[in-house]
C-alpha cells in the first residue's frame, strides 16, 4: 500500500472517530399514519391498507464512480477507489431508485444510520415520476 493511501486511510479513521465523538445521534421513533376517518370511505381505507404494506427498497449513495475494467480487476483489500462527491457532501437517500432526499451519516450504537437533512418536495418527487 503507498503512502498516499494509508494517509488517506489515517485521515478517513480520524474523521470517523472525530465524528462518533461529537455527535450524539439519537433514535427517533416514527409514528403510525394517523387517518381521518371522515374524509375516506371503507373501501378507499382499504386500498390504502393495501398500498402501505407494498415493500420499497430504500438506499443511500455516499457516490458514484466510473472505472475501467483493467482498473477494476486490479482493485484488492485496502484499495481506495476515489468517488465523485466531497468529503462531507450530502449523500443521496433513494427509494427505488427515485431520490427522496439527502443526508449524513450518523454512528448510532455501532451501527451506521443516517440523519435526513433535506426531504425533497412531493410535488418535485412527483415531477421527476412523469
Amino acid at each position: 500500500m503507498s503512502t498516499e493511501n494509508e494517509d488517506d486511510l489515517s485521515q478517513w479513521d480520524e474523521a470517523m472517530d472525530e465524528q462518533a465523538a461529537s455527535e450524539a445521534a439519537e433514535t427517533v421513533e416514527l409514528e403510525d399514519l394517523q387517518e381521518d376517518s371522515d374524509s375516506i370511505s371503507g373501501e378507499e381505507k382499504h386500498k390504502l391498507d393495501a398500498i402501505l404494506d407494498i415493500p420499497v427498497t430504500i438506499s443511500m449513495e455516499v457516490g458514484r464512480s466510473h472505472i475501467s475494467i483493467r482498473n477494476l480487476l486490479q482493485l484488492n483489500q485496502g484499495s481506495v477507489v476515489e468517488l465523485d462527491r466531497v468529503a462531507g457532501e450530502a449523500l443521496d437517500v433513494l427509494v427505488n431508485g427515485t431520490l427522496i432526499a439527502h443526508g449524513e451519516v450518523v454512528v448510532v450504537n455501532d451501527k451506521f444510520g443516517i440523519r435526513l437533512t433535506d426531504v425533497i418536495s412531493q410535488v418535485e418527487r412527483i415531477k421527476k415520476l412523469k
